[in-house]
């Protein structure tokens, strides 16, 4: 099964302080050696990194650690979905013809990369912002 991984989903499984963490790591710990078939966007990774190195807990998240826990836990289990001019700017007229702006905008590219890689499901904690950008993929998205 391909999975798609929100960032939202990432760092809730990654921080064990984090609310949704007890939801969300049996679905990191599915991508080492059982059917479930990883993938995040390339820019997942440096979201990922942002939000670790920044995160609210005590103790924080160094940056060094930051980036240690995206190699262990992401970029070395999942296949890194890279988006071309061309998906992006696909993505900027779904946006248009949605009528929807701001930082939905980047959850509009996650959508495009699960539509590209054929993702049996985009998971994520913010269900509802991906179903405005992608109505048709009430079978596709859904959360931990």
């Amino acid at each position: 099964m391909k999975v798609l991984f929100d960032t939202t989903v990432l760092v809730a499984g990654i921080v064990e302080a984090h609310p949704h963490h007890d939801r969300c790591l049996p679905w990191l710990q599915k991508t080492r050696g059982t059917p479930v078939d990883p993938y995040v966007t390339a820019h997942t990774l440096a979201e990922l990194y942002a939000v670790l190195s920044s995160y609210p807990t005590r103790p924080r998240i160094s940056p060094s650690m930051a980036a240690r826990l995206v190699r262990e836990n992401v970029s070395s289990r999942a296949r890194v979905v890279t988006l071309t001019a061309t998906d992006y700017l696909a993505a900027i007229d779904n946006m248009s013809e949605l009528s929807l702006s701001g930082g939905v905008m980047y959850d509009a590219l996650i959508v495009r990369a699960a539509q590209k890689v054929d993702a049996d499901r985009l998971l994520t904690l913010n269900a509802r912002d991906f179903l405005r950008i992608w109505p048709g993929g009430a079978g596709v998205i859904g959360s931990p």
